[in-house]
């Protein structure tokens, strides 16, 4: 099993759409990318501890490779709008991907190379692309939220039509 690590918006979209690609085994939301030690779910939503809310994935990269993640990724959020994915504003709805290696950090930097050079956006791409140093899980009550709350408003307005996308365009793609 191999690790990648995102930040696109609310992790409870992020976390239901990757649920939904063959290959990734888990979907763990947390937060990375802060100063602050064990940051509660509070604390990241004041903006004050500099952490995004990310979600770490475990997947077999025989099945789904880092690169088909990135792909998914850039699909399922808009990484051209600094701190904010739809109605969530502020520096943990941030776009980020927290390599875990140097080889996906390369991987993370060519592929956003190519994005911009294809001209996929009238922006340009924001993302922050860097090593992963902690990552810290989220509260229970987070993790597989979309799952465990499938008729809560938010998800169904935000995470859903995420989830549809997976599901249309990559769940019968391999690596």
């Amino acid at each position: 099993m191999a690790k990648a690590t995102f930040g696109g918006g609310c992790f409870w979209c992020v976390e239901a759409a990757f649920e939904q690609l063959e290959g990734v085994e888990s979907a763990t939301s947390g937060y990375a990318g802060g100063d602050t030690e064990d940051p509660t779910y509070r604390a990241v939503c004041s903006g004050t501890t500099g952490h995004a809310e990310v979600v770490q994935l475990e997947y077999d990269p025989e099945t789904v490779g880092y690169e088909k993640l990135l792909e998914v990724f850039f699909t399922i959020h808009n990484p051209t709008t600094r701190d904010r994915e739809g109605p969530d504003v502020g520096s943990q709805y941030r776009s980020a991907i927290y390599a875990h290696d140097d080889e996906q950090l390369e991987q993370a930097h060519s592929f956003v190379e190519a994005l911009e050079a294809e001209g996929g956006y009238d922006d340009p791409i924001v993302t922050e692309i860097e090593l992963l140093d902690t990552f810290y899980e989220a509260e229970p009550k987070h993790q597989n939220y979309f799952e465990k709350n499938p008729n809560d408003a938010y998800c169904s307005m935000h995470a859903a039509p995420k989830m549809e996308k997976v599901r249309e365009r990559f769940a019968k793609q391999n690596a």
